[in-house]
């Protein structure tokens, strides 16, 4: 009997460290934006009608199926700084919260990769919003999956095992969810 209950015990402490471990990343890609004007810079494409109305249906999705998210990184450009704060609303997470990040804007799966790794371990949940190719490819890279691009207020979620947001680097999550907003 000893014995029985030395390893419900074992048991139940490794459930907790592998719960604890757990963290989930959302990363999205910004809503449908504008297509640029003559000599407007791609940095301040906004969201058409159509794009505001993806990222609330994405946000209300990341809410019935996540409920919250500790963290919000973004990229600053107009496009994906408004999908943020859409998703926020929707999630009941203060705009004020949300980390605009320069480094974010059209960055390589590095970059963002590094911006992760600075995230506080408090946070278990993080939605990440940014732009193709990097998102994409990070998405990639992190679950080992080829997944085709990310359309335009689309989220893959991963499910990573990590002890700190540190050690993205060095580990492969799940893919879990995968949404795609209407057209």
């Amino acid at each position: 009997m000893g014995e029985q209950a030395d390893f419900n015990t074992l048991s139940y402490y490794t459930d907790l460290f592998f719960i604890y471990m757990q963290r989930l990343l959302v990363i999205c890609r910004h809503a449908e934006s504008n297509d640029p004007f003559p000599l407007q810079p791609d940095f301040e494409r906004e969201l058409t009608k159509n794009g505001q109305h993806q990222a609330r249906v994405t946000g209300q999705w990341l809410r019935d199926t996540f409920h919250q998210m500790d963290t919000v990184l973004s990229s600053p450009a107009p496009r994906a700084n408004l999908t943020a704060k859409l998703f926020a609303n929707k999630l009941y997470f203060d705009e004020e919260e949300i980390t605009y990040l320069p480094e974010l804007y059209n960055a390589r799966e590095s970059v963002l990769a590094n911006a992760l790794g600075k995230v506080p371990d408090t946070s278990k949940h993080v939605l990440l919003v940014g732009h193709n190719p990097g998102i994409t490819s990070l998405v990639r890279t992190l679950t080992g999956q080829h997944v085709g691009y990310l359309d335009p207020a689309g989220a893959f979620a991963i499910k990573l095992e990590l002890e700190s947001w540190q050690d993205i680097h060095i580990n492969i999550g799940k893919l879990d969810q995968f949404f795609a907003a209407p057209h």
